[in-house]
């Protein structure tokens, strides 16, 4: 039992549902595992485009788009966590400035042409690989994500280590708030540029107490008789009809880039 705890104990609303957005919608109540194959799926189709069948790259976003708005998700929430690319969009931005070969002017300035075809083409893929993410983190609860990687067969071995990661995170994020509130409440400056030496001291010392606690459990579970597989996690199949749903984002991008592909 205290393995089964330490596996699927993921408190809500902390840091590992910290990306979760709460709302009543039809690509909320999929199951993990066929939003995760549509997902990888919808990535590999986005990946396969080349730079020649360009408008399948709207296309590809208008389907985003409709899955945003079929999730009720904030549009103002998705554009703030679209910042996680930002070092996509700088090396994308560098890109005709370094590679070689025939340089064209853009705005004045000459660039290379193969470098700015495949600034404009990685930026394109980056950003809509990222929005599939976004719209995956913001539907799917982290213990539901664990059942759908076991549901997909993952080794048990890495749906353990995932699962632990999962939980010290939200442990340690907790831990990180506590202190901040902690020093705020004994005078501490809330000014970033001010407080990196105790914060510095806050993480390594969160660090320590985690790495620690995981000993504890450990043989807190050894004592409890685990003799080496974890136990599984319950979780339903998912129907035909959920599996169609799912699908369609990947089937449609599919479509969409053959009929690219003949068109260009």
């Amino acid at each position: 039992m205290a393995a089964t705890h330490a596996i699927a104990a993921v408190r809500p609303s902390t840091g590992a549902d910290a990306l979760l957005i709460r709302r009543e919608s039809v690509v909320h109540r999929l199951p993990a595992q066929v939003k995760l194959v549509a997902l990888l799926a919808f990535v590999v189709v986005v990946v396969a485009t080349p730079a020649r069948a360009w408008p399948a790259f709207v296309a590809y976003a208008s389907l985003l788009a409709a899955a945003v708005w079929l999730a009720r998700l904030p549009v103002a929430a998705v554009a703030r966590r679209m910042l996680v690319e930002t070092p996509f969009v700088v090396f994308a931005l560098l890109m005709p400035f370094v590679a070689s070969g025939p340089t064209v002017d853009v705005l004045g300035l000459s660039v290379s042409r193969s470098g700015l075809v495949g600034g404009a083409l990685l930026l394109a893929k980056a950003t809509l690989g990222v929005v599939a993410a976004i719209i995956l983190a913001a539907t799917t609860d982290a213990r539901a994500m664990l059942v759908g990687l076991e549901r997909l067969h993952l080794p048990g071995v890495l749906v353990a280590i995932i699962s632990f990661a999962v939980r010290y995170l939200s442990i340690a994020s907790d831990d990180l708030e506590r202190s901040r509130i902690a020093r705020l409440a004994r005078g501490g400056s809330g000014r970033r540029t001010t407080q990196l030496r105790s914060v510095a001291g806050t993480v390594g010392s969160t660090f320590v107490r985690t790495y620690e606690r995981g000993e504890r459990v450990h043989r807190a579970m050894l004592a409890r008789g685990l003799d080496g597989p974890m136990p599984v996690l319950s979780g339903r199949a998912p129907t035909a009809a959920e599996w169609r749903t799912a699908l369609a984002l990947p089937g449609s991008a599919l479509v969409v880039l053959v009929v690219a592909l003949v068109v260009t």
